[in-house]
């Protein structure tokens, strides 16, 4: 469990983690540099998930010794899809990280919502839902473990 108490933004007490994968933490379907490593670290404080529709049918293979649980979504309703699984973990101690248009109503949610414009770019609206938006995957995983650049960010 990571616990913030951000000036004019509020406490978080967040138990989850959920990303998106191609886009977010892969692209073209490979793990992007430093996001192993991360991950690992974060995975001894928050259960870490990765929604993903698995266009490129390697996430299993890339996300092999990284705690986390990996969930395939199917391509019907994918927006609806990720919500509900993070409304079924609890969005309210959730951090969710996204890029694409699927991941707007995840990231809204989510008691903390990181976009993050990679290669891949990202949608609009989902840069406009997130509380924070990153250039970088591992910038946005290191907030979560450097509480002050969190608090710089979100405080008022």
């Amino acid at each position: 469990m990571l616990e913030f108490d951000i000036p004019g933004f509020g406490k978080l007490t967040l138990v989850h983690l959920v990303l998106d994968y191609n886009g977010t933490i892969a692209c073209d379907g490979k793990l992007l540099p430093g996001v192993k490593q991360a991950l690992s670290v974060l995975a001894q404080k928050l259960a870490i998930h990765v929604l993903t529709a698995d266009t490129f049918g390697s996430a299993h293979s890339f996300l092999a010794g990284i705690p986390c649980k990996v969930s395939i979504i199917d391509n019907q309703d994918q927006e609806i899809g990720k919500l509900d699984y993070v409304r079924k973990i609890g969005a309210a101690q959730t951090v969710c990280i996204g890029n694409g248009r699927n991941d707007r109503l995840m990231l809204q949610a989510a008691a903390l919502g990181i976009a993050v414009v990679l290669e891949e770019g990202a949608a609009a609206p989902t840069v406009m839902a997130a509380d924070i938006v990153c250039t970088r995957i591992v910038a946005a995983l290191d907030l979560l473990r450097n509480p002050l650049r969190l608090t710089a960010t979100l405080r008022s």
